[in-house]
């Protein structure tokens, strides 16, 4: 009688232990990549008939001199912190993104930055809104974080901390770039057409949102010993007004980091993506329903977003090294280097 006892305990331990949760568990525990890094320049209507070779290959060039630069930190025992930021202001002194110097211009014709900060091993978090003088937005929003009790400070007084915290800061003319300018007065343009037939709403927000892409930068890295960091920058939209400010510097929309889970930078229409929580609606599904990176990123960007009738993409990375990149555009720049050096490099919908 005993003996039937013991092998009916020891069936039920062999069926447990062969139960699909388990499994899938011991699946998603798998280290993949020792350190990776993966980034974007933004998503949105970028088609390969509306761009030129030079441009393309522009972009392609800028965004491996971004991702090499924080691979490099990674691969000789750097912390996934700096690479972000590393990458990032790569990206921030290029015009060919929005943020820093190709930042977009308001309807008052200024330049407004935003970006945020995240450290998945504390989950601290830093930001800035805003600001007009600060050079790299990205590295005063990691010093927020490491240098103040706050999480995001915006306007001049993000401005007066970055200068007292010793940041560089430049002359607002320094951001200007004179297709971003063009580009403000073609919205005008359109907006002062569509006020004329009273269409007011159309003016706003067809007129670039639908039909542009989104330049913002984003960066999420995992390091030698396992912290998730990650990062966005951004000028924000084209044409905004009243001191708008969209996801990029909210935590939990535009950046999210847990080491439990994953790194989330964003890119797209703000609005939607504060609405719906984007990033942190990631890592709560592989926290909480034990999903996979993939399958979390593709149903809150294909699902919920989509649903909602927002538009833009994510890059993600988690614990284990897997990377995923999800948009619902016709493109989105990004960028991948896993612990073997094997980069990716892509724009459209392929």
């Amino acid at each position: 009688m005993k003996n039937i006892y013991y092998f009916l305990s020891l069936l039920v331990t062999l069926t447990a232990c062969n139960s699909p949760k388990t499994t899938s568990n011991k699946q998603n525990d798998t280290p993949v990549n020792e350190f990776a890094i993966i980034i974007h320049g933004g998503a949105g209507t970028i088609l390969k008939k509306n761009m030129t070779p030079e441009k393309e290959a522009a972009y392609k060039a800028k965004l491996e001199e971004a991702i090499k630069t924080g691979y490099e930190i990674l691969k000789n025992g750097g912390s996934s912190g700096d690479a972000v930021v590393k990458t990032i202001q790569v990206m921030e002194e290029s015009p060919l993104f929005n943020a820093g110097k190709g930042a977009v211009f308001t309807h008052d014709e200024t330049n407004e930055l935003d970006a945020s900060f995240m450290d998945g091993k504390t989950l601290n978090a830093g930001a800035v809104a805003g600001v007009s003088t600060i050079k790299s937005p990205i590295e005063a929003a990691r010093t927020v974080m490491t240098n103040s009790d706050h999480v995001m400070l915006s306007g001049k007084g993000a401005s007066q901390f970055a200068k007292e915290q010793g940041l560089e800061i430049v002359d607002p003319n320094y951001f200007y770039t004179e297709n971003r300018f063009k580009s403000l007065q073609r919205i005008k343009d359109k907006e002062k057409t569509a006020l004329d037939h009273d269409d007011k709403e159309a003016a706003f927000y067809d007129a670039y949102i639908k039909n542009s892409k989104f330049g913002t930068v984003g960066c999420v890295a995992l390091d030698k010993n396992g912290n998730i960091t990650a990062g966005t920058s951004t000028g924000g939209m084209t044409n905004k007004r009243w001191g708008r400010i969209g996801d990029s510097p909210i935590i939990g929309s535009g950046t999210y980091a847990n080491n439990k889970t994953c790194g989330v930078s964003s890119t797209g229409w703000g609005e939607y993506f504060i609405r719906t929580q984007i990033a942190y609606d990631i890592s709560a599904q592989m926290e909480y329903q034990q999903k996979s990176l993939k399958e979390a990123t593709k149903d809150v960007i294909q699902n919920k977003l989509t649903k909602l009738g927002g538009t833009g993409g994510v890059v993600a990375l988690d614990k284990n090294g897997n990377m995923s990149f999800e948009f619902n555009t016709a493109g989105m720049y990004r960028a991948s280097m896993d612990d073997n050096g094997h980069l990716v490099i892509k724009i459209y919908n392929d």
